[in-house]
């Protein structure tokens, strides 16, 4: 019987390759992870990284290649043969059951008869002892990006992995949330997990890794011990080129109001949401005002607000370009200017089985994309082969399904579609989640040179590094209620962390506080 040693990798895979009819994966890669490190692994979008931890996991199936767990080969099949022999994955498009409660979710991926009641309770010591607050009772559909997150890293850890894959972990965490998971994870390795980390966050990786893979277009291009290296030099090595810096201008004195809210109270229907309590705000044209917080504490609520997707009883609290929108649907509220950017990109920012021409339909057909009531198909076509050819977007073509783009290159043409339509507000949520430096820089610009031509940005983003970098102002969302504003250069990632556990001044203080109907 094979008995691994200290000196044994606990996976090596040698010769990898994945080949799609539009594009090779993995060509031919060698990786090797030992007992108790932690290894990244650096790439664009689009360089084969999550093709290869599907392979590692059993998801897919490679063309050519082996791998090596324990110094024995092994065929992994599919993600009970992994988790068998102890590999576990966060993904970062998450793989739960939206009509199943977190508990459901959970009992799904672990073997045997089990009573919900006592894993309910496993569920709270894990998140308690990690510092990933979830509730165990709630419906997946009702929980935000980051609370998902949370749970698929929790339903790993209950599984006590050898080897832990996690793909963009802490893009929607807090920096005392992200020092935790940090804590957990240099804990786990210590105690002999290896842990696979992908992550765009080169400062991070830096801080964290003992070694790094560099991917680039399907292939091994080098390897570097993070500590040695800085983020510029990490990213010239994912792209081949120096990384730009983002050229934020000087904000304006800011013109018209285009969003106004005032005095919003609203109860949602979501057992387990947030209400939002005497929600005040304005965004001005020519200004990017950022809104901070932890996943769930009003977030989703005051986005469905915002574009109309949940519309209020009364139609005074909102207004946009100087209209009062309340009780307005979101097509009439793009009407008026607003374009939206979801959270969640696939079904609600792009439909999966619908190509990128027909999702440029969705939103932007006011642009000359109707007649007569009939769609003009090639005045879309070419709305959307501009988009791809503006924001870089990496695909086959407007004739390529959304389903097919990788994370950051669907964000890319999301964002790009919205920008397009020359909109006077724009809303964007978390609009760099899982998007490497490159195409985050790239989007960030974007949204700079929209805001220097008078639009008016709302960005609601839980990385903070990505508001103080584009926002003039920033105000925090935490238990359904707003703060005050700062400038953004009058205030530091310590203060706004801070706020975001609800301590800013005056929280909580009984004067003007807002009464849910």
């Amino acid at each position: 019987m094979h008995t691994p040693t200290s000196d044994t990798p606990r996976l090596a895979i040698r010769g990898i390759r994945k080949v799609y009819p539009s594009a090779i994966a993995n060509d031919g890669i060698n990786l090797t992870v030992m007992p108790g490190e932690i290894h990244a692994v650096l790439g664009e979008n689009g360089a084969g990284k999550s093709t290869l931890m599907k392979v590692i996991y059993g998801v897919i199936r490679p063309d050519a290649g082996e791998i090596l767990w324990e110094g024995r080969r092994e065929t992994i099949s599919n993600p009970a043969q992994a988790r068998a022999l102890g590999i576990g994955m966060v993904f970062q498009h998450f793989s739960l059951f939206e009509t199943l409660t977190v508990v459901q979710n959970v009992a799904l991926s672990i073997p045997g008869r089990l009573d919900l009641a006592t894993l309910s309770r496993r569920i709270e010591e894990v998140s308690s002892r990690y510092g990933l607050p979830v509730d165990p009772r709630r419906l997946v559909h009702a929980l935000s990006v980051g609370e998902r997150q949370r749970v698929e890293i929790i339903r790993c850890l209950l599984q006590n992995p050898r080897l832990l894959i996690l793909d963009e972990p802490t893009s929607v965490l807090t920096p005392q949330a992200v020092r935790k998971l940090f804590e957990t994870l240099r804990q786990l390795a210590a105690e002999g997990v290896s842990i696979l980390y992908i992550s765009h966050k080169l400062d991070e990786i830096q801080e964290l890794c003992h070694r790094a893979t560099v991917l680039r277009g399907g292939k091994v291009t080098g390897t570097c011990i993070p500590s040695r290296e800085t983020p510029q030099t990490m990213a010239r090595m994912m792209i081949g080129v120096d990384l730009p810096a983002c050229c934020h201008g000087e904000p304006g004195d800011g013109g018209e109001v285009r969003l106004h809210i005032e005095g919003l109270s609203h109860a949602t229907e979501d057992p387990f949401g947030t209400d939002l309590r005497d929600i005040h705000l304005q965004v001005r044209s020519g200004e990017i005002v950022g809104i901070a917080g932890v996943s769930g504490n009003g977030q989703q609520e005051l986005l469905r607000a915002i574009s109309g997707e949940e519309p209020l009883a009364g139609k005074h609290a909102i207004q946009m370009c100087g209209v009062q929108v309340g009780r307005m649907n979101p097509a009439r509220r793009r009407a008026l200017g607003m374009c939206f950017v979801p959270e969640e990109r696939l079904g609600r920012g792009a439909v999966p089985r619908l190509t990128l021409t027909e999702n440029i339909l969705l939103t932007a057909y006011r642009k000359g994309m109707l007649f007569s009531g009939l769609i003009r198909f090639g005045v879309a076509k070419r709305f959307a082969e501009e988009c791809i050819r503006r924001f870089d977007v990496k695909c086959g073509g407007a004739n390529s399904e959304a389903k097919s783009l990788s994370g950051g290159n669907l964000q890319k043409f999301i964002v790009g579609r919205e920008i397009m339509q020359d909109p006077k507000l724009l809303v964007l949520a978390q609009p760099t989640w899982g998007v490497d430096v490159g195409a985050s820089s790239f989007i960030r610009q974007s949204v700079l040179d929209l805001r220097n031509s008078g639009t008016a940005i709302l960005v609601i983003s839980e990385e903070l590094e990505e508001l103080f970098e584009i926002c003039d102002r920033i105000v925090v969302m935490a238990k359904g209620t707003l703060s005050p504003s700062k400038v953004t250069s009058e205030t530091d990632v310590e203060e706004i962390g801070m706020w975001m556990s609800g301590l800013w001044p005056g929280a909580g203080a009984p004067e003007g506080a807002g009464h849910v109907a």
